[in-house]
């Protein structure tokens, strides 16, 4: 029997600067990876030049920052475009980043019809998950639909948009709705390049075939594999039903993965290594629905950023997999089974369901602003929450067998991660100022000016982008235009919704009674305000305390993502909370608490105390401390309860009331 040929191998990777993260990129490519996917900074994400106000601390954290063109060539430095698969996860500016991209392609010499690769750009889920939208979600999808369509006519091997229902079990959902929602987003979109009429209509079936999701895949294995057959099954039927697709091959589900993060743990960090690998035999091991390109977490991402060797150590699971196992050799292993079969007819009509619950509210798009999707994925993340608190959903190292040996993966002067250099950010300012100076500004002024009539005159604005590309203009440039045009937008936070399962455990009735008691001795009801800085979106752990604050008596003050350190302090003025909660994911928490400290003693609060949650390395932890807050709350900390009690003694201490037991 011919051995099958191994999928797409990718690490997702990007940092500090575009010369750093090129010569990372050489060196994964030299041991075996295929295809480069590339993890781009927040402000690049959200269209912010790196000397914003709103970038510090942010710049080259969680990846590359890539301000201009002189970036991106830098960043694909001696790697043929021509030759290379490359995935970029961006989404609210992946016209701009594509843009770039073809720019650098020409300046190598390659005809942009060559190129292969992705761009995620799907921007619904952001919405829901990920937080790097800029646009409300109408002009958003214009954008997505405009380079859709430019791409199916100019780089018809690029896949234009990547469905991604990864980011969705992130924030909660359930298998179900994964598959709903990612179809859901799927169908509008496509409805909407259909309505475009950019697209002949003897060509729409190119678009269809030319459509390509990202997933995830959980611990529950036997599940995920049944997941990605019925995402399969249930695509093809929409290609065929829904839009007329006769070939089969456009009507291929055609998807990549990176596995589960969320279910990364802080403790025993080195259990996450059977978990990555469990992970990965769900979207391989059916041959009919396996996937055609693999990216892998490391190891310690609940830790910090990983090393190059972490990175390194994910792809060679891959390839243990693919070249040591007897996988490729074999037809599709599940193929009659009973038990499998049952699952996927389970899913299918689960998902078909939450299906119409979306139509019913109005279509995906309609439920961006009506907040229907966004309530269900907290809903369910609280579900899984509570589980955990209660034992129900085991997970080792965390709330069983927590008894363990220091382990040695995580000693050493690093403890395991890699910390971006301080320097990175001043010197990629610096670069970009200078290059800022030496451009043609004629040129640059040309080109926005077509950029803001094609936003005007709905105009495809992906040729308009490409000028901007080759005349120098930068992420924020190209970005502000668009805020001009389009305006920005703040989407529901989901957590107005009133707990259908309120666990009324003896350690939640603690809680509720300490809060109590403390709020009549205080005089007025504890209130609580969750703060999301910066410009890391990633919600879920701050809509769960919020969630779990007023469960246990709190009153809540959480407006959302992307805060400045000026409106948090603020609203905590004007709110007269008791205690504020930092949520901070990206790695710039040691920038944001200073900025947040310096605005709330400048409106005479700095005796509001502060804790924080996040991925913080304990030398981050103990610094901030030493600095003032009350508390650090890592992954590791996962009983809210505790949270919750931790917060009620800090603020009877900084009231000056007596212990509670």
């Amino acid at each position: 029997m011919q051995r099958d040929r191994p999928w797409l191998m990718r690490t997702y990777s990007g940092h500090s600067s575009a010369k750093a993260s090129n010569e990372l990129y050489r060196t994964n490519l030299s041991r075996g990876q295929t295809g480069l996917s590339v993890a781009f900074d927040l402000p690049t994400q959200t269209g912010y030049d790196s000397d914003h106000p709103l970038a510090r601390g942010e710049v080259g954290k969680v990846g590359v920052p890539i301000s201009h063109i002189g970036d991106m060539e830098a960043l694909f430095d001696q790697i043929p475009l021509g030759e290379m698969n490359t995935s970029m996860t961006i989404n609210a500016t992946a016209p701009w980043l594509l843009a770039l991209y073809v720019a650098v392609a020409e300046r190598q010499g390659v005809d942009p019809g060559q190129l292969q690769g992705t761009t995620q750009n799907d921007v619904l889920k952001e919405y829901l998950s990920r937080g790097t939208y800029i646009f409300p979600p109408e002009p958003s999808v214009r954008l997505t639909t405009d380079l859709i369509a430019y791409t199916v006519k100019n780089i018809p091997q690029w896949n234009p948009t990547n469905i991604c229902s990864y980011h969705l079990q992130e924030a909660g959902a359930t298998p179900t709705q994964e598959l709903a929602y990612a179809l859901s987003t799927a169908t509008a979109i496509l409805d909407a390049v259909q309505a475009s009429g950019q697209i002949p209509a003897d060509r729409f079936q190119q678009v269809v075939g030319r459509i390509s999701f990202f997933v995830n895949a959980g611990i529950r294995f036997v599940e995920e594999t049944c997941k990605l057959r019925a995402f399969s099954r249930m695509w093809d039927e929409v290609a065929r039903n829904r839009y007329g697709v006769e070939d089969p091959k456009q009507r291929r589900f055609r998807y990549g993965v990176q596995v589960n993060s969320l279910g990364l743990t802080e403790s025993q960090p080195e259990n996450n290594v059977q978990r990555i690998v469990l992970e990965m035999l769900a979207v391989t091991l059916s041959k009919n629905a396996r996937a055609r390109a693999i990216q892998l977490p490391a190891w310690n991402e609940a830790l910090g950023l990983p090393r190059p060797w972490d990175q390194q150590w994910a792809l060679r699971m891959q390839q243990v997999l693919a070249l040591e196992t007897d996988l490729l050799e074999y037809g599709d292993l599940l193929d009659g089974s009973p038990v499998v079969e049952a699952k996927v007819l389970e899913l299918i009509a689960g998902a078909q369901q939450e299906m119409e619950n979306v139509a019913a509210h109005g279509g995906m798009v309609a439920c961006i602003d009506n907040g229907y999707v966004k309530r269900e994925l907290v809903q369910s993340h609280t579900r899984r929450m509570r589980n955990i608190e209660s034992g129900d959903l085991k997970i080792v190292g965390v709330n069983c067998y927590q008894e363990t040996a220091t382990s040695p993966l995580t000693g050493g002067e690093e403890s395991g991660i890699m910390k971006v250099d301080e320097l990175a950010e001043r010197e990629q300012i610096a670069a970009l100022q200078a290059f800022r100076a030496t451009r043609q500004q004629g040129a640059v002024d040309d080109a926005l000016e077509l950029l803001r009539a094609a936003a005007n005159d709905g105009s495809n604005i992906m040729p308009s982008s490409i000028q901007c590309a080759r005349a120098g203009v930068t992420t924020g440039e190209w970005s502000e235009v668009l805020r001009g045009v389009f305006g920005e937008y703040r989407a529901p936070t989901g957590v107005d919704f009133v707990a259908s399962d309120r666990s009324e455990s003896k350690a939640l009735e603690q809680v509720r009674e300490r809060v109590r008691t403390t709020s009549d001795e205080l005089g007025r009801p504890l209130r609580l305000l969750i703060g999301k800085p910066g410009l890391d979106g990633h919600s879920n752990g701050a809509e769960q305390i919020a969630v779990k604050g007023r469960d246990s008596g709190f009153e809540i003050v959480y407006e959302g993502i992307r805060l400045t350190p000026s409106q948090i302090a603020r609203a905590a003025q004007e709110e007269g909370v008791h205690l504020i909660g930092l949520s901070v994911l990206s790695g710039s928490h040691l920038e944001l608490v200073e900025d947040i400290r310096n605005e709330l003693e400048a409106i005479g609060c700095k005796d509001i105390p502060l804790v924080i949650g996040g991925i913080i390395p304990q030398d981050d932890a103990r610094q901030l401390l030493d600095r003032g807050l009350k508390a650090v709350f890592t992954p590791k900390d996962v009983d809210m309860n505790i949270i919750m009690n931790t917060m009620v003694t800090i603020i009877r201490q900084v009231n000056g009331l007596e212990p509670l037991a």
